[in-house]
């Protein structure tokens, strides 16, 4: 923790000029400003190595890196890529090439070009160096705090990871949580938070790897314009008065200018690409229910169903996704929520991919409908499909209550 303090003191204190444009393959003086922000990276880094949710899938991991390489390009030995289970649309590279790639992102993302523009965008800011640019500019004794109190946080994590007993590891974590959702989120997000001219060059520079990697230059409108449809469909009217992307750390501003921005751009470029679709699909297919269970803890029902609209619109995992909308209805228990949720399970149903639970689900709502041979039905179906399932012994109860007339 001393050492990580230190390293930001100094960091802060320190302003040589930016270099514009990265070296491929060098690393900084371990003495200038840009060498104590690589310092505070790869405490980061270590951070996230040891994290609980690092998704550790060696063939999702190798599908992110390869895009990632694709658009990259000379830096793709300088970045390390490392997939959070995180549910929140988010993707970020420190100066030191360490690089997270949010669940929540890789979700939203509809094809391959989509994610290639996403990871297109953030090598430019790695490749001109705004992290840094960025830094220099928070130089205060406000922002100097703010950078501390996320070193804290981070400590807090790596702490609580190595405790020796369960007991132990919850009290630092309860302790400590705050500064992770708040401080050491909201601070990394500030300290990698970029001004609008670079985030336009951004999207500018990353538009041009993706077409230069092959792919569809148009999913770079297409991203910001679902990012910008979520965050109008979200439950909370501060979200939807945002004009942010729908992540924790709402640092990426997106609006119509920036959108007419990259339209303009497209102009110049080909009409045509690599999308990609199937394989993405493919990559994340065996992580989609996972994910989608994450997303609704967010409790930001609208956005989940806006979200799950996008992907069955290519007609794939219909079992699975209408199961989820089912979930976020009936989670939600709005006007007619249950109705859409029944009619949703119902058709999930009809997909071999559907999850089994989507009969258990069936049978409660049936039951509150006063439908007992429907409950019934589902419940028997539920119990054929999954007879070692834990909850097995409640929904037995429940088809025991019918035949004893509760």
């Amino acid at each position: 923790m001393r050492a990580l303090i230190l390293a930001a003191v100094a960091s802060l204190a320190l302003g040589a000029p930016a270099q514009a444009q990265r070296l491929a393959g060098v690393r900084p003086d371990v003495t200038s400003d840009e060498g104590g922000l690589w310092a505070v990276s790869d405490k980061a880094e270590s951070v996230a190595r040891q994290s609980a949710e690092l998704d550790r899938d060696p063939a999702l991991n190798a599908y992110v890196r390869e895009v990632a390489c694709k658009v990259a390009r000379d830096h793709c030995a300088d970045i390390r890529v490392y997939v959070m289970d995180r549910p929140f649309f988010n993707a970020s590279m420190a100066p030191n090439g360490y690089t997270e790639v949010w669940s929540g992102t890789l979700l939203r993302a509809t094809d391959e070009a989509e994610l290639a523009f996403i990871l297109g965008h953030e090598v430019s800011h790695f490749d001109r160096n705004h992290s840094l640019l960025s830094w220099r500019r928070k130089k205060s004794t406000s922002n100097a705090m703010m950078v501390l109190s996320a070193g804290v946080a981070v400590v807090g994590v790596a702490a609580a990871s190595s405790a020796a007993t369960y007991d132990g590891a919850s009290s630092i974590m309860d302790a400590t949580r705050s500064l992770i959702d708040v401080v050491y989120l909201t601070g990394m997000a500030s300290l990698f938070s970029y001004d609008r001219e670079n985030e336009l060059e951004a999207d500018r520079l990353g538009l041009a790897r993706v077409a230069q990697a092959g792919y569809a230059p148009a999913a770079a409108a297409d991203v910001w314009r679902a990012q910008m449809g979520e965050t109008s469909a979200s439950e909370f009217k501060r979200v939807r008065n945002s004009g942010a992307r729908t992540n924790v750390f709402a640092s990426h501003p997106v609006d119509s200018e920036r959108l007419k921005a990259l339209q303009d751009d497209l102009k110049t470029l080909p009409a045509t690409g690599e999308e990609g679709r199937a394989r993405h699909r493919a990559a994340i297919r065996p992580h989609l229910s996972a994910w989608l269970r994450d997303d609704l803890r967010r409790r930001d029902f609208g956005q989940t169903l806006n979200l799950i609209g996008r992907l069955a619109s290519g007609g794939e995992d219909l079992g699975v996704l209408n199961f989820y909308r089912g979930e976020a209805y009936r989670q939600r228990r709005g006007e007619g929520d249950l109705a859409s949720a029944r009619d949703a399970y119902l058709a999930a149903a009809a997909y071999p991919d559907a999850p089994v639970a989507v009969w258990r689900e069936l049978g409660d709502l049936r039951r509150k409908e006063s439908d007992t041979a429907g409950a019934r039905t589902a419940y028997e179906t539920y119990l054929a499909k999954a007879p070692s399932a834990e909850d097995a012994w409640i929904v037995q109860d429940s088809l025991n209550s019918f035949n004893s007339g509760n």
